[in-house]
């Protein structure tokens, strides 16, 4: 037996439910869980009324920790090896996403929590093709929110092909944005945060920032042009109604990358669009491998997640203080 986090009933909380050990199905495999993160994303799954799988609910697609069986003898994976999942939890492997390596546009992809059980829990079993292998040099706990906040971060930044000393302003300094901060700066990218108040200027300096506005006493958008602009804006918070204004803080040729959602939509000037070749875009995640490269640039380059660990039993302590604002920037369970 094993417990796991689950909501057993629309709009319950989160509680502790015993389950029976199995053996994992070939393709599949069991990790022990060291760490498993929270992430926002996780309020949809907590508070899902009509889950596709039914209730109980277990969520958690950023995971950390040990395989401890195997399904079959799968090439690459024996049991003992350290490792992480993402929110990229699988794929079907032969559908024209899967074939040019773009999993996580893969119509049949499997997220964990939704697709089956997450990580909330003493052991998951995932599809092996979900796992990636965890460094050395980087702990199960910093591990886990590279699976998710991580390598969104840092492949948004990879994908923009901006050469070194390029300016990268990050909106945002949360769970995601703080992340941001510390991949832009490590790539050699001078670092605008941009946040509402003072109560981050400090951490963001500390992060890599060289410059940081406040949103709430100034412009963003005309303040970031007065520093010179940016090569690209990542946009991590999830709230769209600022990110129109923010356009007049991109260079020419500026791109504006979307990763936090709130459901809005953006208004823009297409000519504002044109006249200055600018573009905007969305990103989603990445793939295991993807989340491999995240992890070994991490542990090389000194990039850690600020955490609070919390035990798995709080887990819905953990989904209240995230849902009320009170997460400064990312929770860990631990078993």
């Amino acid at each position: 037996m094993f417990r796991r986090m689950a909501v057993t009933e629309p709009g319950g909380p989160l509680r502790p439910v015993e389950v029976a050990m199995t053996d994992p199905e070939p393709g599949w495999a069991r990790v022990r869980v060291a760490a498993s993160g929270v992430c926002g994303a996780d309020l949809g799954t907590v508070s899902a009324s009509n889950p596709a799988g039914g209730f109980p609910i277990t969520p958690g697609h950023e995971i950390a920790g040990v395989i401890e069986a195997t399904g079959a003898a799968e090439a690459g994976w024996e049991p003992g090896d350290r490792v992480a999942v993402g929110w990229s939890g699988g794929s079907c492997g032969h559908c024209q996403a899967c074939r040019t390596g773009d999993q996580v546009h893969c119509r049949q992809r499997r997220i964990p929590g939704l697709a089956y059980p997450g990580g909330w829990a003493e052991t998951v079993t995932v599809p092996v093709d979900a796992l990636a292998r965890i460094p050395d040099g980087l702990n199960a706990a910093d591990a886990a929110p590279m699976g998710c906040a991580g390598v969104t971060t840092f492949t948004a930044l990879r994908e923009a092909c901006l050469p070194p000393g390029s300016r990268v302003a990050v909106y945002g300094l949360g769970g995601l944005g703080h992340l941001a901060v510390q991949f832009a700066a490590r790539m050699g990218h001078q670092v605008v945060a941009i946040a509402r108040g003072t109560g981050r200027e400090h951490d963001a300096h500390q992060l890599g920032a060289r410059h940081y506005i406040d949103a709430t006493t100034h412009d963003a958008g005309p303040t970031l042009a007065q520093l010179g602009g940016a090569d690209l804006i990542l946009c991590t918070a999830p709230a769209s109604e600022p990110i129109s204004a923010l356009l007049s803080g991109l260079r020419p040729r500026g791109r504006l990358t979307l990763i936090g959602v709130d459901g809005g939509a953006v208004q823009v000037s297409v000519a504002h669009l044109v006249m200055n070749a600018q573009s905007i875009t969305g990103h989603l995640t990445g793939t295991p491998a993807d989340i491999e490269d995240t992890m070994r640039f991490a542990a090389a380059n000194a990039v850690r997640p600020r955490l609070e660990h919390l035990p798995l039993e709080q887990a819905d302590l953990a989904v209240r203080r995230l849902r009320e604002g009170r997460a400064r920037y990312r929770f860990v369970l631990q078993p």
